[in-house]
């Protein structure tokens, strides 16, 4: 037996424990193909934490820098020095370490000449994690040295991992307030617990919602809030639909009792809101959780069910201050014997135009939410020209020409956001883009955006509705009346929208027929 054989197979090895995990990927670099043979041998049957191994070759420094460009998941390399020159094994740590930028991988030193490169020098000088003189790196030794390896590059993925899953987490909290990113930030942050306290990647948190009796018999509806691993796609869906039924039974266990379950492969979590709100959350396990794990999950599930609480509250007074002011421009509308549906078709359409015309989501919603209130100013205007069946006098046309702005003075006395913008589009919807509109005789871009797309669905709806003074014009007239204002009347870019997005400004319109 060689001297290479002695120095590994001085101690039996264990059985296999017939473990079916990815292996984990250790690189054997040496220029002696024996060292290759008997490292096989001698660590055929080794598992950490109940995964194997999975042996890689490589017969030169050069050779091991390129595996490792393409294989950035090696945990360990055993390298030899002495290879294709001297120096070659310290010459493939610096390139690994400098050139690839892998500071993950693992890297233990074997030598047969320990006086080409002194322990000392090598370690103070290279990036390595061990230096083994091959004489005596017994089977147990070498058995020793992987445990000790893996460990550590087990404990660096996890540090990578949680780090990743960290910034995920930092980037959601920038718009954590809006409902789609909440639930990105309740996912992110439920993978980065279940990362940290070692348990499956597949977890879930659900909101329990009051069911209609009259669809379902049961008492709540379980919808997914957030999710990991592969429940990260059922966000938003009711539990019954995308979870396995046994899931369901556990998470309806749970709400039925108003207490956790605890199950061998598993733990639903049960949390009350001060307000009644119920929600759950679902873990596996691959064994039980210790007193810290149930605490941080806890933690978990009561925070998240307040911030999504929370959330649906601030949802809630959103909606009511939108029906408000539905409720006030329809008002209006009623008074001059107008349909109050023409605010709601207004306030879509424009929505629309802005989208279309590229403006930021957040500024079209803004020009939805305000566009019913553009013609509040008509609230000062007296009913006999309000409502007068035929055609104005020049006096009484001036008077009505006040009311925008009387809309402008009346919505421009609050600082919110919402009524800047309903003050600006209530003065300038009646202003041209020739300069040849009221009350300022604004021209081109001098007219505000809000006022110039709320112009346009005004217009657009008038036209298509019947009218005390008016019956509804056809399609094609409509088409031409905004062919022959483009420029003029209207700004010449959204116009070319209302051309050839007018099929789709119908569809939009019809949804709130009188």
């Amino acid at each position: 037996m060689s001297s290479v054989d002695s120095w590994l197979l001085d101690d039996p090895t264990e059985a296999p424990t017939g473990a079916h995990s990815p292996g984990w990927k250790v690189l054997v670099v040496d220029d002696e193909e024996e060292v290759h043979s008997v490292t096989q041998m001698v660590l055929q049957h080794f598992e950490f934490e109940r995964r194997p191994l999975h042996l890689m070759h490589a017969y030169s420094g050069n050779e091991a820098v390129e595996l490792i460009a393409s294989n950035e998941d090696i945990a360990l390399i055993l390298l030899d020095v002495v290879m294709e020159n001297d120096a070659a094994g310290l010459q493939a740590v610096k390139r690994i370490r400098d050139e690839l930028g892998n500071r993950r991988v693992r890297i233990v030193l074997r030598t047969g000449q320990p006086g080409q490169a002194p322990e000392h020098e090598v370690i103070a000088n290279y990036d390595i994690n061990d230096y083994k003189d091959k004489t005596e790196l017994t089977a147990q030794k070498l058995k020793t040295l992987l445990y000790a390896a893996l460990r550590s590059y087990r404990d660096l993925v996890t540090i990578e991992s949680n780090q990743r899953g960290l910034e995920k987490v930092i980037e959601a909290t920038a718009s954590v307030y809006e409902q789609r990113e909440l639930q990105r930030f309740a996912s992110a942050v439920l993978m980065q617990m279940t990362h940290l306290l070692q348990l499956r990647d597949d977890a879930v948190y659900l909101k329990a919602v009051p069911a209609l009796i009259a669809s379902t018999h049961e008492e709540h509806r379980l919808i997914i809030e957030a999710g990991s691993g592969d429940y990260q796609a059922y966000i938003a869906h009711e539990a019954e639909n995308v979870l396995p039924p046994e899931v369901v039974a556990d998470l309806r266990e749970a709400i039925r009792q108003r207490n956790s379950v605890f199950k061998p492969d598993h733990y639903v979590l049960h949390y009350a809101s001060s307000s009644g709100v119920q929600s759950v959350m679902y873990v596996g396990l691959d064994e039980p959780l210790d007193i810290f794990q149930q605490e941080l999950l806890e933690l978990f599930c009561a925070n998240v069910s307040v911030a999504f609480e929370n959330l649906h509250l601030n949802r809630d007074l959103e909606e009511s201050q939108k029906e408000m002011v539905y409720l006030l421009g329809e008002a209006v509308e009623c008074r001059s014997n107008e349909t109050g549906s023409h605010v709601r078709r207004v306030a879509d359409m424009s929505y629309f135009l802005a989208i279309q015309a590229r403006l930021d989501p957040a500024a079209a919603e803004l020009i939805r939410i305000a566009s019913p209130m553009h013609d509040v100013g008509k609230v000062g205007i007296p009913d006999a020209i309000l409502n007068k069946p035929g055609r104005l006098t020049e006096a009484e046309f001036e008077v009505m020409k006040t009311h925008a702005t009387m809309g402008y003075e009346m919505l421009s006395r609050s600082n919110r956001r919402v009524f800047q913008v309903a003050a600006r589009l209530a003065r300038d919807h009646h202003e041209h883009w020739d300069g040849q509109g009221y009350p300022r005789g604004l021209s081109g871009a001098d007219i505000s955006i809000e006022g110039r797309i709320t112009a346009i669905a005004d217009v657009l709806d008038a036209l298509l509705s019947v009218r005390c003074y008016k019956p509804a014009w056809p399609k094609d007239e409509v088409l031409k009346y905004f062919r022959d204002e483009r420029g003029r009347k209207f700004d010449p870019d959204l116009t070319d929208i209302v051309l050839n997005q007018f099929d789709t400004l119908l569809e939009i319109r019809n949804r709130h027929l009188d």
